[in-house]
């Protein structure tokens, strides 16, 4: 079905964006990269901007979802948004958001969306 791991990914995130798209989000940037981390989606809709990572777990469960996105990653998105922040000044007024959504995990709906799944670290 996937080639690897990357293929899969890049799939989950193509779904979350039409997702996100059809609930009234603006995308404003995919794999949004630092030295030390990388966000998967940037969103923004009305005066939030919005932190989404995105796992795509289709053999996956809450156990696994929780070892995922353990506090570490969790740290790591967060410092990662504040650079993002640091560098895009025009976007610190806003309310910001850690999201994430759960592409194709078993007993779920094919996109999941946990909105304030967590808070920056």
């Amino acid at each position: 079905m996937y080639q690897n791991k990357k293929e899969l990914g890049n799939q989950g995130e193509d779904k979350a964006c039409l997702f996100l798209k059809e609930k009234g989000f603006t995308i404003l940037y995919r794999n949004w990269r630092t030295k030390r981390g990388e966000i998967d989606i940037i969103a923004e809709k009305n005066d939030a901007i919005v932190f989404v990572e995105v796992k795509t777990l289709p053999s996956g469960s809450l156990e696994t979802l929780s070892r995922e996105l353990d506090k570490r990653k969790q740290k790591r998105i967060a410092e990662t948004a504040k650079r993002f922040l640091t560098i895009n000044r025009k976007y610190n007024e806003r309310v910001i958001r850690f999201d994430v959504i759960v592409i194709d995990m078993p007993g779920f709906p094919n996109v999941y969306h946990i909105e304030n799944a967590f808070f920056g670290a």
